[in-house]
């Protein structure tokens, strides 16, 4: 457990540091003043005095070795003393890093040219010195750029020349282990073509190279890239340059697969023990500080182009971001997190014992004295705990991209196309080779056709298993002339084999989701790790995730900006809900209710930025706000893919107000105007497409009526004017934006108008006369029609609705508990409970698997039934027959009504 430095035990430490670590002795016995206000837990005195260890000593050298030995040994006891977390040991030694390296550049410069400041040369820090996670005995792995233009240097000096002196002083500086010691040893080695390139190298001649031949392992080096040293703003500026290299909007396949390659090598390079023992490597072995460091950069790679939040340098702050965005458990990230601060503990103490750059467990003796340098009885006490700890970070490391593609079956022939079962396989063989004759855009680089032979036969083989191949023959061909890059494309499927079934299940088997895919290839990248077949989470945390971060003036650019993630957030999770309904990953209830609260989300966060974009204009008005109430399916919490967003748009405050802003406004036309952009920012098309239909016929008056009414004019109607269908439909109402005090406000009206007294004679015949009306206007359309063939759900809501009416009782929007609730209070039986969760399944799973709602292909006949736990098509049309019986029974003996089941 951590400690403040007041509760530290500075006494057991200095005794553990003496007995334990021969490198710690020999220290303090040089710093006996240091040693002296360590001991009296004196630690803000002993760090200041610590740092200013190296002033007066003439030479930039010999201060900085002095400022290492005595900071070095003040963190190592704070650290034993439980006075210091381990992120603060490791920022700490980072920071004097960071200031080791400045004063080296200025004194290479200054021995060259005195008095001149560093302008042009930057030194960026990249690993654990950029992300501030420095050891005890690290490397730092700086990059040195500089700009020829404004290089200090004398006049006979050619930039590039004079760079690489500097560059070389630098290290000399730092590394030279002199009778002071050492100050860093640098590693130059993750420069651009480090193999051939100079120690320093120009801006240009950088971002030339990684906008041109980086690869992937480069661009995961710079997620915690940092300007740390020398010309600041020339460092930043370059950095801020290199953004579009290191975070990419679109996918890149081919480097999604590298990524997995990198994943294999960690494991497949090390040579240690397995598991913790004697030489088992606490930074490369399995479960180790490398595995959690990797885990979180490939998340951040692969997301951080889309979530700015994930642009993160530090383990654990990335590990808590990918958490905050659902992209990793909170669980796995708190198990993660809390395994780093382990395993980087355990390492310190490996390297405090001789100031050794080591990471390996010694054995023996030398195991039991680690061991009790870190606090524990033993070796085998050390092991014990180590051994827990890796297990758990291995057990998550082993989960990150998944299987990846067997790279024996990567080139061969595709099998035979008659064997394959292609009936007319000649046709299909030109079909094949027309794909790269030219005719397709994105298949006309040598590069794109070289990843284009690299897929592996299943594409074929895929389609071939399709129950309509020449349906998914003529999709794929669509997907391929859309697609702005063949070689991701190519490339993904290659890496993630899985994916061919995802893809071909898509494409063969629903209408909806494999025309907004062909229109949106780029909709694939959410499908690129094993969360896209995770629900959304909540509604907060899913308005998180649509929610440009960081501050955003009012003006159209950062309003489009908004808009656009939010159609590109919610269009992504809206595709994933839709290939887990057609792969069976979850319940269609389930899934209906990700989607309302995506929908929620989406809402909340378009009405927020439009207030404010709106609010710039017009001002505001004081003590009123614009309240959104949700009825239907969206108030329910269960849509479907096909649902229009049912809403009514209700103000608090004074309807004779007038707005503060320089375009004044009255409170009615203010609130009329924000509903209406409010409405436009979710349904019309941008350049990311459109959200949602929004209907907002069920407001006072219908159609008729303005847009957007006050409280008290909503409670009026809904008191004195409303008919019987509109109460019908308050049942399912919802308040989904507003403060607390307007949402009590308006729930209380509407429970009190639901909570009214009513004749149930007069009530049942209008009720019977609004369904008779919509059966005659409305007929169902096939064998299919959960929802308008009698006895379907059109029947049961009504029932239902019509006893909440007549009982005021079970009032809830959620329709499921309403039934529940009847039930228990024996007005149903508990037969309408699986009669409408059935119902519900087929109508939210035919949205995308049958939606003439007639009787399906066989591929989604398959899947439909298993959508809906049923045995195949025929035991789902025998089980839908019996729950329409099951809601005729009931219709009944309620409605007092004979129903006539459809045929």
């Amino acid at each position: 457990m951590e400690k403040a430095a007041g509760q530290a035990d500075w006494t057991d430490a200095l005794r553990r540091a003496r007995a334990h670590s021969p490198f710690l002795t020999r220290s303090l016995d040089r710093l006996p003043d240091l040693e002296a206000l360590l001991n009296g837990g004196e630690w803000n005195a002993a760090l200041s005095l610590a740092k200013a260890a190296g002033g007066g000593a003439g030479d930039t050298g010999v201060g900085l070795r002095r400022e290492k030995l005595a900071l070095g040994t003040a963190l190592a006891i704070a650290d034993l003393a439980g006075a210091l977390p381990v992120d603060i040991v490791m920022a700490e030694l980072s920071d004097f890093a960071d200031r080791a390296l400045d004063r080296a550049i200025e004194a290479a410069i200054a021995r060259r040219v005195p008095d001149a400041q560093p302008a042009g040369f930057a030194g960026i820090a990249l690993g654990k010195h950029g992300a501030r996670e420095l050891n005890y005995s690290s490397d730092i792995d700086p990059i040195l750029l500089y700009d020829p233009a404004t290089l200090p240097r004398r006049a006979r000096d050619e930039p590039g020349e004079a760079a690489q002196r500097y560059a070389r002083e630098i290290v000399k500086l730092l590394s030279d282990n002199t009778a002071e010691g050492y100050v860093f040893r640098v590693d130059l080695r993750l420069r651009p073509a480090s193999e051939i390139s100079p120690l320093a190298i120009s801006f240009d001649a950088a971002l030339m190279h990684y906008e041109s031949s980086a690869l992937t392992w480069e661009r995961a080096a710079y997620i915690r890239a940092r300007q740390a040293a020398g010309d600041d703003a020339a460092g930043q500026d370059f950095l801020d340059t290199i953004q579009p290299f290191v975070w990419r909007r679109s996918l890149d396949f081919g480097a999604i697969a590298e990524i997995g390659r990198l994943t294999s090598k960690i494991r497949e390079t090390y040579m240690g023990p397995r598991m913790p023992s004697a030489g088992y490597n606490v930074k490369q072995g399995r479960g180790g500080i490398r595995e959690v460091e990797f885990f979180a950069q490939t998340h951040q790679l692969i997301h951080g182009g889309r979530n700015r939040a994930l642009r993160v340098r530090g383990t654990k702050a990335a590990l808590q971001a990918l958490a905050d965005a659902n992209l990793v458990k909170a669980g796995d990230a708190a198990v993660l997190s809390d395994a780093y601060d382990r395993l980087r503990v355990i390492e310190h103490r490996l390297q405090m014992v001789e100031d050794h750059q080591t990471h390996s467990l010694p054995d023996g003796a030398a195991l039991d004295n680690v061991a009790r340098l870190s606090g524990y009885d033993n070796g085998a006490a050390l092991l014990a705990d180590l051994t827990e700890i890796t297990d758990a970070v291995a057990a998550r490391f082993d989960t990150l991209i998944g299987p990846q593609s067997d790279p024996s079956t990567t080139g061969q022939p595709v099998r035979n196309l008659e064997q394959l079962g292609f009936a007319d396989a000649d046709a299909v063989a030109a079909r094949v080779a027309s794909w790269s004759d030219g005719r397709y855009r994105a298949l006309r680089s040598a590069a794109a056709l070289d990843a284009f032979e690299a897929i592996p036969p299943a594409v074929l083989e895929a389609i071939a298993e399709a129950p309509n191949r020449d349906r998914a023959l003529t999709r794929w061909e669509n997907l391929l002339g859309k697609a702005p890059s063949a070689i991701n494309l190519f490339r993904l499927l290659e890496a993630r084999p899985g994916l061919f079934d995802q893809l071909i299940g898509v494409l063969t088997t629903s209408d909806l989701l494999a025309d907004k895919l062909i229109r949106q290839p780029e909709l694939l990248d959410s499908l690129i790790d094993k969360s896209a077949l995770d629900l959304p989470g909540s509604v907060d945390d899913l308005a998180r995730i649509m929610t440009i971060s960081g501050t955003m003036e009012p003006g159209t650019a950062d309003y489009e900006r908004q808009l656009d993630r939010l159609r590109i957030i919610t269009g992504e999770r809206r595709f994933a809900l839709g290939v887990q309904l057609i792969e069976a990953a979850h319940d269609p209830l389930d899934i209906a209710e990700g989607l309302s609260r995506l929908a929620e989300a989406a809402l909340g966060v378009a009405h927020r930025a439009t207030v404010r974009e709106f609010e710039a204009v017009h001002g505001v008005i004081e003590g009123a706000e614009l309240t959104v109430i949700g009825l239907g399916r969206l108030g329910g919490g269960a849509l479907t893919h096909r649902s229009d967003l049912d809403i009514v748009y209700v103000f608090s405050g004074n309807y004779e107000a007038q707005s503060d802003g320089e375009r004044s406004l009255g409170a009615t036309r203010y609130f009329n105007r924000l509903a209406q952009r409010i409405s436009a920012a979710l349904s019309v098309p941008t350049a990311q497409g459109a959200l949602y239909e929004i209907d907002t016929r069920l407001r006072p008056q219908g159609a008729q009526g303005p847009l957007a009414v006050s409280i008290d004019s909503f409670a009026r109607y809904q008191m004195q004017d409303a008919w019987t269908w509109e109460h019908m439909a308050l049942n399912r109402a919802r308040v989904l934006v507003g403060s607390d005090a307007v949402r009590d406000a308006l729930s209380n009206i509407i429970t009190g108008v639901l909570d009214r007294p009513r004749d149930p004679v007069e009530l049942r015949d209008r009720v019977l006369s609004m369904r008779a009306d919509m059966a005659a206007h409305k007929p169902a359309t096939g064998p299919l029609d959960a929802k308008l063939l009698r006895g379907g759900l059109v029947d049961l809501e009504f029932m239902v609705h019509y006893l909440q009416l007549r009982d005021r009782s079970a009032l809830t929007p959620d329709l499921s508990s309403a039934i529940a609730q009847l039930v228990d209070c024996d007005i149903f039986a508990r037969d309408m409970i699986d009669a409408h969760a059935l119902m519900t399944r087929l109508l939210i799973s035919a949205r995308l698997l049958a939606p003439d709602l007639d009787l399906p292909p066989t591929g989604a006949a398959i899947r439909l039934a298993k959508a809906c736990n049923t045995a195949d098509m025929a035991d789902l049309q025998r089980r839908f027959t019996d729950a329409r019986r099951v809601v005729v029974k009931h219709w009944t003996a309620i409605m007092e009504q004979k129903l006539e089941m459809d045929e």
